[in-house]
């Protein structure tokens, strides 16, 4: 009645207060779940760039799905064991962020890096695996900072990743990988395909209040990049001279021919040639002598006359010099036989298995020169190794 709040009001509106603090802090706008999907297209783009020339393969991230999830989502997402790779920020940015992998894409992607064809997947995980996907995400997500940098206009550094295999069917304690795993937390869901190894989902895990310094970071860019703008002057706009019209030339009438043309025309009723008309045998003003005749006229076409060549034609038809080409190089092969066998027959080849050719014993074996047949000869033994003597020339 006196204005005055007693202590229950008082604890309710601190109460209420509190609670519209929490949901802010638990929960992100549409325009933040835009803004945060952008960065991590961005950013995951540049990072699928960077493991395309570790594993060289193509690579493809799809474009990510941002939402709010628990611990007990991801246990449900994931089945097998995983490998959670721990990325804390150390320059520019507060926070860390997780990315999930499967166990058997992380075998693949080692396998890869180490030379091998993506195959080699028995075994358990070890520390070698271990240490090569760390290395591979170190180098993925420093070029994803870098482009992180670009867009916040200032300079970001991650700390070296660290990798831990978690078989999530156990009991694990989230707070054990990280803190902020046990409130709801950002996830980004992106589909990864290597070459046709690899069609999986990986996760990135973020803090939601990192989530939102990413935000608001990019909305402060965007407003100074906007100041700057407004603070250039415009430039008054020039605008053309006007161009002088042109004037239309002079048309020719027929009062301005000179009345000689009355005095032409009378000397062409005469007999006489009017001017721009041939006389006969001669080309007309401005064209050729071998232009369109008139109709009627008769037109002379001789055939064309050369002067005969008097040169030494012995000469075009001398011997080619063959010494030029004596030193080039020929394979002579000898070919004892033929035979045509089936995969299966070829397949069931061993020690000692006896091959029957086209040749029958004492019949004379083929000499090819650069795979063209040339001769035929017998097989002689000099000394220690074999020979073939020429008995034929296939001409």
């Amino acid at each position: 009645m006196d204005g005055i709040l007693s202590q229950e009001e008082i604890s309710a509106l601190l109460n209420d207060t509190g609670s519209e603090n929490a949901t802010q802090n638990t929960s992100l706008t549409d325009n933040e779940k835009d803004a945060i999907g952008e960065i991590a297209n961005i950013s995951m783009g540049t990072a699928a760039t960077t493991l395309f020339s570790l594993v060289n393969r193509k690579v493809e991230i799809s474009t990510p799905v941002v939402s709010l999830a628990t611990w007990d989502d991801i246990v449900e997402a994931y089945e097998r064991p995983c490998v959670f790779i721990r990325i804390a920020y150390t320059v520019g940015l507060d926070g860390n962020n997780l990315l999930i992998l499967k166990e058997n894409d992380v075998k693949i992607i080692t396998d890869l890096m180490m030379g091998g064809d993506g195959t080699n997947t028995d075994g358990e995980l070890g520390e070698l695996h271990l240490s090569a996907i760390c290395e591979a995400m170190n180098q993925m997500m420093g070029s994803a900072a870098t482009s992180l940098s670009s867009m916040l206009n200032k300079t970001i550094d991650i700390s070296p990743p660290h990798a831990d295999l978690i078989d999530l069917q156990e009991n694990v304690d989230e707070g054990t990988i990280d803190e902020f795993l046990k409130n709801p937390f950002v996830k980004i869901s992106f589909k990864m395909e290597i070459g046709d190894l690899v069609n999986s989902t990986i996760m990135q895990l973020y803090p939601i209040s990192f989530a939102k310094e990413m935000c608001a970071s990019i909305t402060q860019n965007m407003e100074q990049d906007a100041a700057a703008n407004a603070s250039v002057t415009p430039q008054p706009e020039v605008k053309p001279e006007p161009q002088p019209t042109p004037q239309p030339a002079p048309q020719q009438t027929m009062q301005s021919q000179p009345m000689m043309d009355q005095g032409m025309m009378g000397q062409a009723m005469q007999g006489q040639p009017m001017m721009g008309q041939p006389v006969q045998g001669q080309p007309m003003m401005g064209q050729p002598m071998m232009s369109q005749p008139m109709m009627g006229q008769p037109v002379n076409v001789q055939p064309a006359q050369f002067q005969p060549f008097m040169g030494d034609l012995s000469a075009a038809f001398q011997k080619e010099n063959i010494d030029l080409i004596m030193d080039v190089p020929l394979e002579v092969t000898v070919e004892l036989g033929r035979t045509s066998k089936s995969i299966q027959e070829i397949l069931d080849f061993a020690p000692g298995t006896i091959i029957e050719l086209n040749k029958i014993a004492g019949e004379p074996i083929d000499v090819l020169v650069n795979g063209k047949y040339v001769a035929k000869g017998e097989v002689v033994v000099i000394e220690e190794s074999f020979g073939v003597r020429i008995t034929e020339i296939i001409k």
